[in-house]
């Protein structure tokens, strides 16, 4: 977990966040020039060197621990904190593994889920603990195991169905969209969809632009799904589980570079809000909207804005479809200006959605235009160098945040 300290510039309360998401009720605009802020400086608990060369790294070598904040001081070093830790992909087992001994209707399908124990090691073990009924390989065919997960769910199991990289689920659209997010309606009520459907995505390090598919943009129009994104191992857990609650048909997306984060989550139960976004960094003068990946190169440009002044507050948004709009909300209204950073495609993509439902609802808070930061509309090129240019990297989150502050 990274450490966090606080230099007041003026008299100002600390504030505490936790990991779980928190609503807050906040004050009216404040104007930037001239005023002594608040801020927050981000350490990572990796014990990397400050100076030129640690500047030098490459953009993917992320910041691991740069996750979600406190404030105070009584946060002590993540050793000492009770609970246990786990590597994402771990996480998601853990909370896999709970349901299923918590609900004997809770089972999974696809490609290599079962003895190989799935592509990224998230259902390893499962098939020895719960026999091949409750854990099914199925064949390389995405539209056929689809099709019978959202029949599985028609008649009261909870099937949680695993693509083994999310482009593969192309093949399986017509599954989702058609059956999986309307069956309920189509129905008349009469059938529940309690599916959940997840596996990884994103760029990747030169897996290819068939391999590198973001489908938040491609799902986010289909009535009836919700769509989530797990970028810790604690809301990796606690999503997971609640998807698996849930009675609508939930889409979870893992980032492909995020597997191998670790973070200490609590030893006793808990569940994450499908519905909610997370408070990562409190601030006063920009809002910045992201998810998955995102989350860590935003964290690693707060680093720099912080050096030069700036307080940018920081929202994992985390349910893609349905926005906390409530959260996003109250932050706009305080800091009056928004930067959105995904790694979604830019026509069309979840930033697009998210700056229409901030424009109709927050238009009158606004003090400039939304910047929305996305990747480009090409496929993802196998070059390391040409792939890195596609996505959004920090130094661009840094200029973009010196633009709307001006």
């Amino acid at each position: 977990m990274a450490t966090v300290s606080q230099c007041f510039g003026a008299t100002s309360a600390a504030i505490s966040v936790s990991s779980n998401s928190r609503k807050l009720h906040l004050p009216s605009r404040r104007s930037l020039p001239g005023r002594k802020v608040s801020f927050f400086v981000v350490r990572s608990d990796a014990g990397a060197k400050s100076g030129p060369n640690s500047r030098a790294r490459r953009a993917d070598q992320l910041i691991t621990n740069a996750v979600a904040t406190k404030a105070d001081s009584a946060a002590a070093s993540t050793a000492s904190k009770p609970g246990h830790e786990l590597l994402l992909f771990e996480a998601l087992r853990e909370g896999l593994e709970e349901e299923m001994a918590r609900d004997p209707t809770v089972c999974v399908m696809g490609e290599d889920v079962g003895h190989y124990g799935g592509s990224y090691k998230v259902t390893k073990g499962l098939a020895d603990k719960y026999g091949d009924l409750r854990v099914l390989d199925t064949p390389i065919a995405e539209n056929s195991f689809t099709g019978m997960g959202i029949g599985a769910a028609m008649t009261g199991l909870r099937p949680i169905i695993e693509g083994m990289n999310m482009g593969f689920l192309l093949l399986a659209f017509n599954q989702i969209s058609n059956n999986c997010g309307m069956l309920h309606y189509t129905s008349g009520g009469q059938f529940k969809i309690p599916v959940v459907i997840r596996g990884p995505g994103g760029v990747g390090r030169q897996l290819g632009a068939e391999h590198s598919q973001r489908l938040e943009s491609y799902f986010q129009s289909i009535p009836g799904i919700q769509m989530v994104a797990c970028s810790t191992p604690y809301n990796a857990k606690g999503l997971m589980k609640a998807a698996i609650r849930s009675d609508n048909p939930v889409i979870l997306f893992e980032h492909v570079l995020l597997y191998n984060l670790k973070e200490r989550i609590p030893d006793e139960e808990y569940v994450c809000s499908l519905e909610e976004a997370e408070m990562v960094r409190p601030g006063e003068h920009v809002t910045i909207l992201t998810y998955s990946r995102m989350r860590y190169h935003v964290m690693q440009a707060a680093k720099t804005l912080v050096n030069k002044g700036y307080d940018p507050e920081v929202i994992d948004i985390r349910s893609l479809k349905p926005f906390d709009l409530h959260t996003i909300g109250n932050s706009v209204k305080k800091t009056h200006r928004v930067l959105i950073v995904e790694e979604c495609m830019r026509t069309g993509g979840i930033g697009a959605s998210l700056t229409a439902a901030i424009t109709e609802n927050f238009h009158d808070y606004l003090d400039a235009p939304i910047i929305c930061l996305s990747s480009q509309d090409v496929p993802t090129p196998y070059a390391a160098t040409l792939e890195e240019v596609t996505v959004v990297q920090p130094a661009q989150i840094v200029t973009a945040v010196e633009q709307l502050c001006q």
